[in-house]
């Protein structure tokens, strides 16, 4: 069970059964959290009337692919975002959906690719914030998912700059590689702007002086963190997309000047190839060659052609003409 109590700021139990939550809600000194996995329609009703979580909030639990968000109801507040996961090279987000009332915090997870372990990793790394209550354990969900946002957008950098490198390399490569190569970045760079740029409303509303989550001064400077690392991944972000659209076109002007290149060189020797046919198509000339007449004649020039004709494309192969 991923379930944490704290009293006065102490933790005082954990993993004990969701059940019973409600023998420590209605005290204030006590600060709850627990976690639901994939949980079904029932799961939430359960906890909607124990909690007087809003009928709206938990639909919105019920619905896939919603905007990161933060709603404000009577009660409690609504928070939905995205962690990342990566698998075969795709970004596949992981929604996470949080309910925050006075005293308590419910995680909602899509999935069990979202790692809560490390999450509570990060609470644990700072006992001396948990006198805070629910905004010492909101704050290191938020922490968690932006870090892993950030460091998922060094990845695309790091991997758009090796990407970029290849555009001017002499060795050649495989066009069709990289254009895949291409495309799955730029996928990967919408996929995680959608999940990214709704991120600086979330945080920011957090940070407005009119929310009482955050009513600590100490609290607001690590706030205040997770907000510049929101901005700087949104910057990355576009920073990001709009050097792979360079990349893109770099690329397709590079394809242009190619082909006109190799259109200048195939135009270049028809011309020199056109002139002695022109000539002798002109005056009929028709000279005898080795086994005219011959059955031989006629396989040796077979032959001849045949071999011409793969000389040709294995020297446009290597070339990359074809």
């Amino acid at each position: 069970m991923h379930t944490r109590l704290y009293r006065n700021g102490v933790l005082e139990k954990q993993g004990f059964p969701i059940e019973d939550v409600s023998d420590y809600v209605s005290d204030p000194a006590c600060v709850i959290w627990f976690d639901l996995c994939a949980p079904t329609a029932a799961d939430l009703n359960v906890i909607s009337e124990e909690l007087g979580l809003h009928e709206l909030a938990v639909e919105d639990v019920l619905s896939d692919h919603q905007r990161p968000k933060l709603d404000i109801y009577d009660k409690h507040l609504f928070i939905t975002v995205y962690g990342v996961h990566v698998e075969e090279d795709r970004l596949d987000p992981i929604e996470v959906n949080a309910f925050v009332t006075a005293n308590a915090l419910v995680t909602v997870r899509e999935n069990d690719r979202f790692d809560i372990g490390e999450v509570i990793k990060r609470w644990d790394a700072g006992p001396h914030l948990a006198k805070h209550g629910v905004a010492f354990l909101l704050h290191g969900l938020l922490d968690y998912v932006v870090d892993g946002q950030f460091d998922y957008v060094q990845d695309l950098d790091t991997h758009a700059e090796e990407l970029e490198e290849t555009l001017f390399d002499e060795v050649p490569v495989n066009a069709r590689e990289m254009q895949r190569t291409m495309f799955t970045l730029r996928k990967n760079m919408v996929r995680l702007r959608k999940m990214t740029m709704p991120m600086r409303e979330v945080v920011g509303t957090l940070l407005r002086r009119d929310q009482d989550l955050i009513s600590s001064e100490e609290m607001i400077p690590y706030y205040q963190d997770v907000y510049d690392h929101v901005l700087r991944v949104s910057e990355w972000v576009d920073s990001l997309r709009d050097l792979l659209a360079n990349m893109r076109e770099t690329r397709l002007s590079q394809q242009g000047f190619r082909l006109n290149e190799i259109m200048k060189r195939l135009t270049s020797w028809a011309a020199i190839i056109a002139v002695p046919t022109a000539i002798t198509g002109f005056y009929g000339q028709n000279v005898p060659y080795p086994g005219t007449g011959q059955p031989w004649g006629f396989w040796m020039s077979t032959i001849v052609v045949a071999v011409t004709s793969v000389g040709l494309y294995a020297v446009f192969k290597k070339k990359d003409w074809l």
